[in-house]
């Protein structure tokens, strides 16, 4: 798809330095259109939404929240740490949304693997459908996320 001259401006608002220190976008060349494209197709592949993404994504963080700056145990087998981070963050995609600057670490334990995401990346997920660049500090491959964060096609597609 044709990226639009508004999808533009907000691709520049995800240049390093601008929002962030390292930008959204990583080493990824792509147009950010061609991003949420590749990545809404993913998603869609594993019969998922990017709203039941996000709801997952926040129910950790939200059971982890209760031990906030430590690590705890969620069952069946999780370990969360969730940590405040002084400030805010305002959306890149420009409509007003200003999030606090939280980071969710979620390690599977069985699985043995770990991601860690913001509270932007929650919204931008929910309503953009955006898991920033390749490359990017917290790029989160939907495919990679879903499996970490154990979730199926019962999830809600």
């Amino acid at each position: 798809m044709i990226q639009s001259p508004c999808m533009d401006r907000v691709q520049r608002e995800m240049r390093p330095g601008v929002i962030t220190q390292n930008g959204f976008l990583g080493s990824d060349h792509r147009s950010l259109q061609e991003i949420l494209d590749h990545d809404d197709a993913t998603v869609r592949r594993l019969n998922l939404t990017h709203q039941a993404i996000a709801a997952r994504m926040c129910a950790l963080r939200d059971a982890g929240e209760k031990g906030l700056g430590e690590t705890i145990a969620v069952a069946p087998c999780f370990e969360i740490r969730v940590d405040s981070v002084r400030g805010k963050l305002p959306c890149p995609f420009m409509g007003g949304t200003i999030v606090q600057k939280l980071n969710t670490t979620v390690r599977h334990t069985v699985l043995d693997r770990e991601v860690t995401y913001t509270d932007l990346n929650i919204h931008m997920i929910e309503e953009h459908g955006f898991y920033e660049g390749h490359g990017s500090l917290f790029r989160m491959a939907p495919e990679e996320l879903v499996a970490i964060l154990e979730m199926g096609e019962d999830d809600g597609a």
